[in-house]
């Protein structure tokens, strides 16, 4: 039986004169075994000690801390602003679970948002599949969190992007059901949350943009093998498996409405409000997954990147 693809949204016009020069550059679409060659790529484009400093705007360190129970030592890379602090930003690096660290490059999102109101940033440098599967990443993740509130004082923020946002959504999950840390709120930016990789937009974009569904499926596989799109997958892998999204902190959640992720984000946000919480969803028409950060030049770029600094004051208080 022959299966329908449905017809993908068109993307923006600034954003489609990006994607082909960008796709020379980052093919959608690669197999296990490209793995070490992308990572490779990653980190060339790691975040040097002078775009870590913002000049001299932060004081910076990395940190060797306890990991989770039973697992190695963790990295943190903690970034602090003069003067008092009004809160902390825990980071959580994108990369399909299989590439980045506590510095790849959407780290400059939380820096610029810490700079401006006053913030830490904690990093964290959690453990890639497919050689540390599931539990091992959201397990970094947590033991990140639970030092990061020892150290600090003050409300924390959640913050994660694609696969981050994944990871933060899954973390956040964690802390409410371990009785952890508690957070004020949560930022989502286009997060991987689906280990199905079965919805309509995961569909429409099969060979197209960023991160296409063949590349989402490698991810997932990495993180959890056999496992994935399976019954049963734990929601602290992948957060669209939680049946009670309940007591969570507020959500900041914002997608391509032409990205893999676009429905599994759309539906994440409205079983948030279902369950009685609160949530702000943007869908930014014609973008690709990630597109603000990749092509910033482009006015709807600039657009999705407008709202962000005012949440964080909001739920701050700031």
């Amino acid at each position: 039986m022959t299966t329908t693809v449905p017809t993908p949204p068109p993307f923006d016009a600034e954003l489609a004169a990006a994607l082909e020069v960008l796709r020379e550059e980052m093919p959608s679409r690669f197999a296990a075994l490209d793995i070490p060659a992308r990572r490779a790529e990653y980190a060339e484009r790691e975040l040097s000690d002078d775009d870590l400093s913002q000049g001299g705007t932060f004081e910076f360190e990395e940190r060797t801390v306890p990991g989770p129970a039973g697992g190695p030592a963790l990295r943190l890379l903690v970034c602090r602003p003069a003067g008092t602090l009004t809160g902390t930003l825990y980071y959580v690096h994108g990369g399909g679970m299989i590439l980045g660290s506590h510095r790849s490059p959407d780290l400059a999102y939380a820096l610029e948002w810490a700079a401006e109101l006053g913030l830490a940033v904690v990093s964290v440098d959690y453990r890639l599949a497919p050689e540390h599967p599931h539990p091992a990443p959201v397990e970094d993740c947590y033991a990140g969190l639970v030092w990061t509130a020892a150290q600090f004082t003050g409300p924390i923020v959640l913050a994660g992007v694609s696969a981050g946002g994944g990871l933060a959504a899954a973390t956040a999950l964690l802390a409410r059901d371990r009785g952890g840390p508690a957070l004020a709120a949560q930022m989502l930016l286009c997060p991987m949350l689906d280990d199905r990789n079965n919805t309509t937009s995961a569909r429409q974009m099969t060979g197209l943009g960023i991160w296409d569904s063949a590349a989402n499926e490698t991810g997932w596989t990495a993180l959890l093998g056999d496992r994935r799109g399976t019954p049963g997958v734990s929601p602290y892998a992948a957060p669209a498996r939680a049946e009670d999204l309940s007591g969570l902190p507020p959500a900041f959640i914002d997608v391509g409405s032409a990205e893999t992720f676009r429905d599994e984000a759309v539906d994440y946000a409205t079983r948030l409000w279902h369950a009685g919480g609160q949530a702000e969803l943007h869908v930014w028409p014609g973008g690709f997954h990630g597109f603000d950060g990749l092509a910033p030049q482009a006015a709807i770029s600039a657009a999705a990147r407008a709202p962000r600094l005012p949440w964080l004051r909001r739920v701050l208080g700031a």
